[in-house]
């Protein structure tokens, strides 16, 4: 008996499986914000972010500038504009905005009261596509100069800090998720269209950057660090043997396009040597109605900034973005969007979504690999024959990469459920009608703009109706208004609502002081932050 009660004695007792702890900044980050990788790393990995750059930089004015009655020239020139344009506010984000390694890109958010402004009555008298082209050019240019006012005041005099102020973990979360979920367009349905081309670059992306390290392991992480490079560069010769051996020769014209790498029109138009200089179209004309629709898309472009600004935030392993950070943030994003109006860029700025994405694929999130990254975009729109080269990557190409890119912010905004009370009928309410809401909204209102129910819904006014396609288009603004509802209405009423949705750990982070950490990542250099302290 005494033996049986030894060995008894001596039984391990086995723990139960305990959940999994909560941290308030993301841990296996290798260089956070602020500890920069070496230099030559930092390089590659800087033009890797420029890479990425180039499917926004070069979809919107192919889009556009053709609409406009520009050709390849012309579509050239804006290209080197939006990327010289885009370096620039990178920079300025960088080192006097949120601090965060945040890249600044054209905004999908601004097509719609673009196009708007190129349908307008009054260019349909001109005489020539490109007379047309510059005076359309100079209508939007006018719209975005006073969109940027407005803009820039939102964000410097906090009022944008003071909405920021009332969030949540709970709202944060389709705030968040939806910012990467809702560019669900921009993924599978664009790799779609050169399958052959697309569906290798996703394969491979996803092989490289998630199984190879198993297989081969090695001291410094290589694949998955630069998986997005290497599968850039082994897809895109994959794509011009394809172009050369005549495989596209008899295809259809839109196939072509989106297959060869021969088709872009901008290897052969851009110019050696551009420097893009403000009001190279002339001077802006103004129109009250087409500022309004443009203040619509600059108040979307907020959201899924803010979207951003807190995923960036994640996967740079600091802590969450303190309001008044991301307010100075939105004010020069507002700078940002007024560079783009004097330079002649077609579109606002806003943060980019699938460089985000490509901070947790690395695992870097230094502030100085997104400087360097900046000062690739500026280079190469100077020299524009160079950047022409890269910027011939076929769209499906890209496609495959904001396929995984994407679904790295989404997962972001899911990362803060870790702080709520998943228990709570409440929560599960207010989690779930959010994300449905934000998703099946804005499919009625692309559907309605597209021309199935426009008959239906007719408005006088043009910029009115943009004003309200433009806002509820967006997932992000969509989902973010309802999860912001209904969290400050229904989970506000005690402490253990409060609790339930995030907010008694939150609220540390609401000002910027309460917490010693935030002036290790959001601090301004040069003492600045002495003479404009966040609040």
């Amino acid at each position: 008996m005494a033996n049986n009660g030894a060995v008894g004695g001596n039984k391990k007792v086995e723990e139960p499986p305990q959940p999994h702890p909560v941290k308030e900044q993301m841990p296996g980050i290798q260089y956070c914000i602020n500890s920069p990788p070496p230099w030559l790393e930092a390089l590659v990995l800087g033009f890797q972010h420029y890479l990425l750059t180039l499917g926004i930089t070069v979809l919107i004015p192919s889009i556009i500038v053709p609409q406009m009655g520009g050709g390849n020239a012309e579509k050239a020139k804006v290209i080197q504009s939006l990327l010289f344009a885009s370096g620039l506010s990178t920079l300025f984000q960088s080192l006097f905005g949120t601090r965060l390694p945040v890249v600044a890109v054209g905004s999908y958010a601004y097509l719609i009261p673009v196009t708007s402004i190129i349908q307008a009555s009054r260019y349909s008298s001109c005489a020539s596509p490109i007379e047309r082209f510059v005076l359309t050019m100079r209508g939007i240019q006018g719209a975005l100069i006073i969109t940027a006012c407005f803009q820039a005041v939102v964000g410097f005099l906090g009022l944008w800090r003071n909405a920021v102020r009332f969030l949540s973990p709970l709202s944060v979360v389709p705030f968040v998720t939806l910012s990467g979920l809702g560019l669900y367009h921009l993924g599978f349905p664009m790799l779609a269209k050169c399958v052959e081309v697309g569906l290798p670059g996703i394969i491979i992306l996803v092989f490289i950057s998630q199984y190879l390290p198993r297989y081969m392991q090695q001291e410094r992480p290589i694949y998955d660090r630069f998986a997005v490079l290497i599968t850039v560069v082994i897809v895109w010769l994959y794509a011009q043997l394809l172009t050369s051996s005549s495989v596209y020769k008899h295809k259809p014209e839109t196939t072509q396009i989106s297959c060869r790498t021969d088709r872009s029109g901008l290897i052969s138009e851009a110019p050696w040597i551009y420097i893009p200089y403000p009001l190279q179209w002339g001077a802006p004309t103004f129109n009250a109605g087409e500022a309004f629709a443009m203040m619509a898309a600059s108040f979307v472009s907020l959201f899924e900034s803010t979207g951003t600004f807190f995923a960036a935030a994640r996967y740079g392993s600091a802590t969450p973005v303190p309001p008044s950070v991301i307010s100075r943030g939105t004010g020069w994003l507002g700078v940002g969007v007024l560079i783009n109006g004097m330079f002649g860029c077609v579109t606002g700025t806003t943060a980019s979504v699938e460089n985000a994405g490509l901070l947790a694929l690395t695992k870097v999130g230094s502030r100085r690999v997104i400087q360097i990254s900046a000062g690739f975009m500026i280079f190469f729109s100077v020299f524009g024959k160079f950047g022409a080269v890269a910027a011939s990557i076929p769209v499906p190409i890209l496609g495959a990469l904001y396929c995984v890119l994407f679904s790295y912010v989404s997962s972001a905004g899911l990362g803060f459920l870790q702080f709520c009370n998943l228990n709570s009928f409440k929560t599960k309410f207010i989690l779930g009608f959010s994300i449905f809401m934000g998703i099946s909204v804005p499919q009625y209102f692309r559907e309605y703009y597209r021309g199935g129910l426009r008959s239906n819904h007719i408005h006088h006014s043009t910029w009115f109706n943009d004003i309200i396609t433009v806002i509820f288009m967006s997932h992000t603004t969509v989902a973010a208004l309802v999860s912001f509802f209904f969290d400050l209405t229904l989970s506000r009423e005690n402490d253990e609502s409060r609790k339930d949705c995030g907010l008694k750990w939150w609220e540390k982070f609401s000002i910027y002081n309460s917490d010693v950490r935030n002036d290790e990542f959001y601090a301004l250099p040069c003492c600045l932050n002495k003479l404009f302290p966040a609040l």
